[in-house]
């Protein structure tokens, strides 16, 4: 069989076969190795400067920041061990794929931000309902759903939201403007 062909034995058999050579594929995000180890490098630096302030337990060999420290080590290793990687291969930083050089998905990344921001600044005057109900509008809608879709999801998501988390999880979420009415 000439080469490059696979024999029908296989092909039959094989639930997958791995492609020959690696494509870069456009519908997926390509993220650089050493950009991925900076980061567990930085979050093990920050796990071991936080664990200085855990107390010492008298008597004890191993304290409460022996284990935390382990977990720091270990993401600082496999951390420097990407940034080699990366650091060798050479390649882009980043590659976003084809969909996301639109402007529909910069706004709606822009928009669950946005939507963060308003909800720290507006939850407490507003309320988790009304600043929930704004929301949901908004991200639903520019998911493209039509209005008999946006106003019942907005409606009633931010009533079940605030059912799970009150009854539920007994967390209690700012009532704002609804606060005299609160049970």
């Amino acid at each position: 069989m000439p080469r490059g062909q696979r024999s029908s034995w296989r092909s039959r058999t094989a639930i997958w076969v791995p492609p020959s050579k690696p494509s870069a594929s456009p519908s997926s995000l390509k993220v650089n190795d050493a950009v991925t180890g900076v980061a567990l490098l930085a979050l093990a630096a920050v796990l071991l400067w936080h664990i200085q302030g855990f107390p010492e337990m008298p008597g004890q060999k191993f304290g409460p920041a022996w284990f935390p420290g382990l977990i720091a080590i270990g993401l600082g290793v496999c951390g420097a061990r990407l940034v080699y990687a990366g650091a060798r291969r050479r390649g882009p930083w980043m590659t976003l794929p084809e969909w996301a050089h639109g402007g529909r998905p910069l706004a709606a990344v822009a928009s669950v931000l946005g939507g963060l921001g308003f909800y720290i600044t507006a939850a407490d005057t507003l309320g988790f309902h009304f600043t929930a109900l704004l929301l949901m509008a908004l991200w639903t809608r520019l998911m493209g759903a039509s209005w008999r879709i946006v106003v019942p999801v907005a409606v009633l998501a931010p009533i079940v939201i605030h059912l799970a988390f009150y009854k539920l999880l007994r967390i209690p979420l700012p009532w704002g403007l609804l606060e005299r009415f609160a049970f």
